[in-house]
Formats: C-alpha cells, sequence, structure tokens
C-alpha cells in the first residue's frame, strides 16, 4: 500500500520551525520588502563618493550592509515558507519578488569593489589609519590582494558579455543530461521491466542481485556512449572557459585562478593528492575485502555500491535521534550541547515530510534570527545521521552569527562541511564503541568507510582528473573524447588496484559528471572531510584544549582565509598530516571490520 504523506496542518505544531522568528507575519514581510526597495534607491548617494572621506566610506559600507541584510531576511524568510508546502502560490510568488528585489540590490551595490580599487594607493593608506575603518581591514586586503587579476573597467566589462558564453557548455550538459536524455530499461529484482534514470540508478547499483546491478550498469554506460563525442566537446569547450578567464586575469594556470576566490595555496591541491596516493594500497585493501565478503571471483565496477552487510532492521524515532545525537556529542563540551538543547527546544527544526514539502534536509537561516533545519526524518539510521549533520552547519552559523558582524559571519564553501562531517564523525564513533550487537558494528563500521570511499578516495580522483585535464589543454593538447576517456581510465586502474575489474563502460564516467563543470570544487569534499576527521580525532585524544580550538572556529565565520582558520583550529591543510590522520582512521576502521567479520563469520550472512 502506498505511503499517504499528511497535510502540513496535520503536522505537530511543536514539530514544525517557528519562522515567525524572522518575521512574526507576512504582513511584516511586506513592510520590510518596500523599505528595502527604498533603501536600494539610495545607491546614488553612495556611488562615485566612497574615497571622499572616511566617514562617507563607513556610511556607505553600513548601507551596504543593511541592504544585504534586509535582502536576507525576505529571500530566506519567503523561501522556507514556500518550503512548507510547495504548491502555495502565495510563497512561490513571494519568493520570486525577492528574488527579483536580490538582482536589483546586485546591481546596485556592483559599484563597491570596483570604486574601491580605483581609489589612489596612498590615499586608501590614509583614509585606512583611521578607526573607524579597523572593521574593514579583512574586506579591503582581501579586494586589494587580487588587484593585479581585475582588469580595466572596458576589459571587465567584455569578460562579463563573455561569462554568458562561457557557460553554454554546463547549460548544454544540463539540457541534455537532466532534460533530453533517455537511458534505456533494465529488469528489476523481481524481473518487472523499470524505466532507468539518473535518479534511481544507484538504488539499481546496490541491488543484491548482480545481474540487476550489471545491466544497470551497462545500460547507462550505453546511454552516454551514443553521443560521447558531443560529451566530450562540452568538457573540452567548459575547460578551454577555464584556461581562457585564467589567462585573462593573468593567473599562471586555471587552478590557480579557481582556488584563489578562496586564496587557497596550490600546495593544498597537491598535498591531497600525495596524501591520498600514499594511502591507496589501503583503499585498495577495502576493496579486496569487499571481494571476499561479496564472495566473488572478480570485483567489477558494478560491484562497489552494494551494501558488504544487509542494512540493520532499525526504528529510531526522533526524539530518540536528538538523545543519541547530543550522546555522540558530549566531546564538544557544555556550551556546544547548550546551544544544541536551545535548538531542539525552540522549534529551530521541521521534522517531518509532509505533503507539498521540498524533499531532502538543509541548514539554513538569518543572521538577525537564528539558524534553522529542514528534516524529512524517517526513523532510519541514516535520518540520525542527516540530523546530526545539519547541526553541525546550524551550530557553526550559531557561533559565528554571535560572534562576527554581519560583514564575517558568512564563511566559505572550503570550511562548510568541516562542522558537519564532525559532527557526523563523532556520533557515528560513540555508535560504533556504544553497540554490543557485532553485526550492528560491523554495518556502522561499513558506513564509515563508505563515506571515505565516496568522499575522499572518488573525490580526489575527481580532483586528478580536473587537474590533468585542463593542464593538458594549457599545453595546447587536444580533448577528445578518447583522450578523456584514456586520462579517466588511467586513473581508475590507479585508483582501484589489481583486484577490481575496470570494465570498459567505467572510461566514459567522466561524461555524466556535472561537477567537472564547476572545475576545482569537488576537492573541497575531500579536504573538507579530512579536516573533520582529524579534527575529531584530536577532540577525543587532546579533550578540552582541541574542544577549546574547535569552537574558536566556529566562531570565526569568514573573518580570515579558510586556510588561516582551518590552522589554528589544529589541521594545517598545506601539509599532508590531516589528511594523512584521517586516513589513519580509516586504516584502523577497516583493521576493526576485517576482525569482526572473521571473528563473527558474517561473510556467511550474506550469501
Amino acid at each position: 500500500m502506498a505511503k499517504i504523506l499528511r497535510k502540513r496542518e496535520e503536522i505537530p505544531h511543536e514539530d514544525k520551525w517557528r519562522l515567525e522568528d524572522i518575521f512574526p507575519s507576512d504582513e511584516e514581510w511586506e513592510k520590510r520588502f518596500k523599505k528595502t526597495e527604498q533603501l536600494i534607491s539610495l545607491a546614488e548617494k553612495y556611488k562615485g563618493n566612497l574615497a571622499q572621506s572616511p566617514a562617507m566610506f563607513v556610511e556607505g559600507m553600513e548601507w551596504a550592509d543593511k541592504l544585504s541584510l534586509n535582502l536576507e531576511d525576505l529571500y530566506t524568510y519567503a523561501k522556507m515558507r514556500r518550503d512548507e508546502n510547495n504548491k502555495i502560490s502565495l510563497y512561490q510568488g513571494m519568493t520570486d519578488r525577492a528574488s527579483m528585489l536580490s538582482v536589483q540590490a546586485g546591481s546596485a551595490l556592483s559599484f563597491i569593489v570596483p570604486e574601491i580599487l580605483a581609489i589612489p594607493e596612498e590615499k586608501l593608506a590614509q583614509m585606512r589609519r583611521d578607526p573607524r575603518l579597523n572593521l574593514y581591514d579583512h574586506f579591503l586586503d582581501n579586494i586589494l590582494r587580487q588587484k593585479e587579476h581585475v582588469l580595466s573597467p572596458e576589459e571587465e566589462k567584455l569578460l562579463a558579455e563573455a561569462s554568458e558564453l562561457a557557460a553554454a557548455p554546463s547549460t548544454i550538459f544540463s539540457m541534455a543530461n537532466d532534460a533530453d536524455l533517455k537511458i534505456g530499461y533494465i529488469k528489476d529484482e523481481e524481473g518487472r521491466e523499470v524505466e532507468l534514470t539518473k535518479g534511481n540508478f544507484i538504488k539499481y547499483m546496490e541491488s543484491k542481485e548482480r545481474t540487476v546491478r550489471k545491466d544497470a550498469f551497462t545500460t547507462l554506460y550505453a546511454a552516454y556512449n551514443k553521443q560521447i563525442n558531443t560529451w566530450g566537446a562540452m568538457l573540452n569547450a567548459s575547460v578551454k572557459a577555464d584556461v581562457f578567464f585564467a589567462r585573462a586575469r593573468r593567473y599562471r594556470s586555471s587552478i590557480e585562478a579557481a582556488l584563489d576566490n578562496d586564496n587557497v595555496p596550490l600546495t593544498v591541491y597537491d598535498s591531497l593528492l600525495e596524501s591520498v596516493h600514499s594511502f591507496l594500497p589501503e583503499f585498495q585493501r577495502y576493496l579486496k575485502l569487499r571481494k571476499k565478503v561479496l564472495a566473488l571471483d572478480e570485483l567489477h565496477m558494478y560491484d562497489i555500491y552494494v551494501p558488504l552487510l544487509p542494512e540493520m532492521d532499525t526504528n529510531i524515532p526522533f526524539t530518540e535521534a536528538k538523545e543519541k545525537v547530543k550522546e555522540g556529542l558530549k566531546p564538544l563540551g557544555r556550551e556546544y550541547l547548550r546551544v544544541l538543547d536551545e535548538a531542539f527546544a525552540n522549534r529551530w527544526i521541521d521534522v517531518y515530510e509532509n505533503e507539498g514539502k521540498t524533499s531532502g534536509a538543509y541548514s539554513w537561516g538569518t543572521y538577525s534570527s537564528h539558524p534553522y533545519v529542514l528534516l524529512n526524518h524517517q526513523n532510519t539510521l541514516d535520518s540520525l545521521f542527516t540530523l546530526a549533520h545539519e547541526m553541525g552547519h546550524a551550530l557553526h552559523s550559531y557561533f559565528s552569527n554571535k560572534n562576527q558582524p554581519h560583514l564575517y559571519a558568512g564563511y566559505k564553501i572550503f570550511v562548510a562541511e568541516v562542522a558537519s562531517t564532525l559532527n557526523e564523525s563523532l556520533v557515528m564513533r560513540h555508535l560504533i564503541h556504544t553497540t554490543d550487537n557485532p553485526k550492528m558494528k560491523a554495518y556502522l563500521l561499513n558506513h564509515y568507510l563508505e563515506q571515505f570511499r565516496g568522499t575522499v578516495f572518488r573525490q580526489t580522483m575527481f580532483a586528478e582528473f580536473e587537474k590533468t585535464i585542463h593542464a593538458a589543454v594549457e599545453r595546447n593538447e587536444s580533448l577528445t573524447a578518447d583522450n578523456l576517456s584514456q586520462i579517466y581510465r588511467e586513473l581508475n586502474l590507479k585508483y582501484f588496484g589489481p583486484d577490481v575489474v575496470v570494465d570498459e563502460q567505467i572510461n566514459i564516467e567522466w561524461a555524466r559528471i556535472p561537477h567537472f563543470y564547476s572545475a576545482f570544487y569537488v576537492y573541497k569534499y575531500a579536504t573538507g572531510f579530512s579536516a573533520a576527521t582529524a579534527l575529531a580525532q584530536q577532540i577525543l585524544n587532546e579533550g578540552q584544549a582541541s574542544v577549546k580550538r574547535y569552537l574558536e572556529f566556529l566562531a570565526s565565520g569568514g573573518s580570515d582565509y579558510p586556510i588561516v582558520l582551518l590552522r589554528r583550529a589544529g589541521v594545517d591543510m598545506e601539509r599532508p598530516e590531516p589528511v594523512r590522520e584521517a586516513l589513519t582512521v580509516f586504516s584502523d576502521l577497516l583493521n576493526q571490520l576485517e576482525d569482526l567479520i572473521s571473528k563473527e563469520n558474517l561473510i556467511a550472512d550474506n550469501n
């Protein structure tokens, strides 16, 4: 019988977030909207006048900050109301209006950076001696450090106009991949013919029936192979666009240009690759164990996703999930748990699925209220980890907002996943150490190892592929579909090792990865996961001193560059140690799983 979703009004009041903390009513939202429209119109007062005096500079910056705060409140409230039930046209309209207002505001604010860069060096230095500008030190330093890569107004205008053309490969890929691609049909575990889609592909790759996994694998890549030269031309064009913009802005390489936005040195990228390479034998040991547990003569690429151990039948109500998360996060100390309790008690969380509600999970909110978390809790173990993950984001935002002015409250993507992943890591380790059920322990160990596989090893392989293909174009080498497939195959052979049959179909996996159209982004998943794992290890080993550093990191927001903030927390991502520390945890987990499988004869349960 199909599951019938509850209507929004059927969800208990205490299980719904309290958005009234942002705006008491929709009427108050409307009032703020009109005030923000008026605020935008003040742009002309400050445009061309920021260099007039320190007082005028500060006044202009405070205007810009107030405008940004208002837009944040307006859009967040409207969108989160819409997410409660996407069928309500009122909130669809409010979201659209807030979005259009943001575009208007962006245009009104666009003069600030060019105008600052146009101020003569001596005059700006003189202005900065005024204590009223102290708040803007990091903001100004960050703008000025990139000055050599900012072109003349005419050139910037040309690049801006060209950027729409440069986005064409990504747009075409999205259309081809999401709208036009028809993959085909396979037979499921019951022998029924079903349509294979990108959305259900992993589900069938996790099937206990090997024929289903193989069929899904071959069918998917056969579909991509039909247009392989087209996919190759798209990616080639995207890489060439990256190289063009990097050269136009006087960067030595496209990777240097991409990393400069976060002020991340190239050594961080290279150190990640080097460290992961040194642990590939351990990764391959895990794959060998997978082959053994699945009792396969050959481990193929379509055997990588199937769970090693059957999923445990768990029923974890939300009240219990909260308690387990709190238990797991005890090492973070009283203040962290106090805020966690505040979030649980004061309706920061929208807990359950309802008709029309946005799927998945996220943490969001506003500087002027508090963070919020959207869940669709299902009483499963995965839902418990989702709660831990999203509360990591929420408390990162809480401590950042509490301790930083709005200008520096937001934090970079480079560090965004650290707090969420660290929470998952601590909760996972707590559950592993406290369960007395060998099957549950084995399941948890494997779940954690799979996170390493998907987030560290896989994303690092992607990152190495990106570096290789961009370097090829920078050497004026062609990137055909055949070249791309050859590079990708060699990387798979390198990472997966001798105990995996690297099927020919995997050579073209690059053709379906959307991240490659946002170059040099995926490495952040691996560095974030590694930093979080290393910090969790330090917290468990060192106690209070490490906790203090970590909470200071959460409170730092975007007040400094991500690398600097992480270094203060205890992980220097320019050095190999943090990634190595994280991968040492991987090795330890693998040892535990091998021992447990051997002692408990868990292989037999899988066959």
